[in-house]
């Protein structure tokens, strides 16, 4: 009994370590808090492995076993190779969020989970399984967990995210489920050493072929998405971090640091929330404007910093993505303008917003 949610969590977990819900999770958790993004894909994936596992369990009523057990091995031999697949182009999440975050992260990791391997996995398991209540709770806990390992590793492991390794070992556990299933499921006719060198042969063959674009990717210096994502995000937190340093006009200018009461003060908390995952900060809280915003703060520094902010916030599908980054950008955008932009649906938009605010600068920000 155990066994089977133990199996169901080790597939889920192990299959979607370095996939791309793990680029949702991370994203998300810029945007909502954590706590709130892990409860989204425990609901999302509920539902969407809740009718994989009833699938699953419906089939096993009309196929026998063994007939789903050669089935299931098929699939995730089928998996295995398909873990190999190289990862070349990160897919758009045009995502709108007007629903709530735990509303908004359910309905995308359901709809993501649609006929992945990660839901026909599911079903596979529930043909065979005994337990389906526990096959189900195996594979959201596992869903959840690399949804989780996904935020700490956008935000702290980066660039050591060992992309082949992690494939390769996914890769082989499904194998090896797999080829156990065939072993003890065909028909003794079927497993000659002839057609066993035979089925080595074509796996051998077709995991290397896959297996080596991953490696020319590598050499070619073609990142994962996951990695792309973490270093870019990283990166952009470092640069910031030391343009508003270079701004902050330090206690020479005011006599005692304002803390979070200057906007400076609060743009370093903001970076260093990115940069360390602490908790978010009161964004509403209330500031001395006619004081702190109109210091003689380097203007021309201020403009490069909300240039290279707004560079970062560009590459994103969706614009309103990232409320960390985006507070950022208004803090900058009250230094130079008195006034910030609160929201928008697209970059065009935004664009004319801020003409709106400062025709003559706006050249220098685009």
């Amino acid at each position: 009994m155990i066994q089977e949610l133990f199996k169901a969590f080790i597939l889920i977990f192990i299959a979607e370590m370095g996939d791309k819900t793990q680029i949702l999770a991370m994203a998300f958790a810029t945007k909502f808090p954590v706590r709130k993004v892990l409860m989204g894909i425990f609901i999302g994936s509920l539902l969407n492995h809740g009718l994989a596992v009833l699938f699953g369990n419906y089939l096993s009523t009309l196929i026998p076993i063994s007939t789903l057990q050669i089935i299931g091995g098929l699939a995730f031999i089928g998996f295995a190779l398909w873990t190999l697949q190289a990862d070349d182009e990160e897919e758009e999440e045009n995502i709108k969020y007007k629903f709530g975050p735990i509303f908004t992260v359910s309905m995308a990791f359901f709809i993501g989970e649609l006929g992945d391997k990660t839901q026909l996995t599911a079903i596979t398991l529930a043909t065979e399984g005994t337990f389906p209540i526990l096959i189900l709770t195996g594979t959201v806990l596992g869903m959840v967990l690399t949804g989780g390992i996904g935020i700490l590793i956008g935000k702290k492991i980066g660039d050591k995210i060992p992309e082949i390794t992690i494939k390769i070992i996914a890769s082989s556990v499904f194998m090896i489920f797999g080829i156990i299933k065939l072993y003890q499921n065909l028909p003794r006719e079927y497993v000659t050493p002839s057609n066993s060198i035979l089925f080595v042969t074509i796996i051998v063959l077709v995991g290397g072929i896959m297996l080596k674009s991953i490696i020319i990717n590598k050499r070619l210096g073609n990142e994962s998405v996951l990695k792309r994502h973490s270093r870019d995000l990283y990166q952009y937190y470092q640069e910031a971090k030391e343009n508003i340093e270079e701004i902050c006009l330090g206690v020479d200018e005011c006599v005692t640091c304002q803390g979070e009461a200057c906007p400076i003060g609060i743009t370093k908390t903001l970076i260093h929330n990115g940069l360390t995952e602490k908790k978010e900060i009161n964004h509403k809280k209330s500031y001395t404007k006619d004081k702190q915003f109109k210091k003689q703060y380097d203007k021309e520094k201020v403009s490069e910093t909300l240039k290279v902010t707004i560079k970062y916030l560009r590459k994103l599908p969706c614009p309103n993505q990232y409320q960390n980054i985006h507070e950022i950008r208004k803090k900058l955008e009250m230094i130079l303008f008195d006034k910030c932009i609160e929201d928008f649906n697209d970059w065009k938009e935004y664009e004319k917003l801020l003409i709106a605010l400062d025709e003559d600068n706006v050249t220098q920000i685009f």
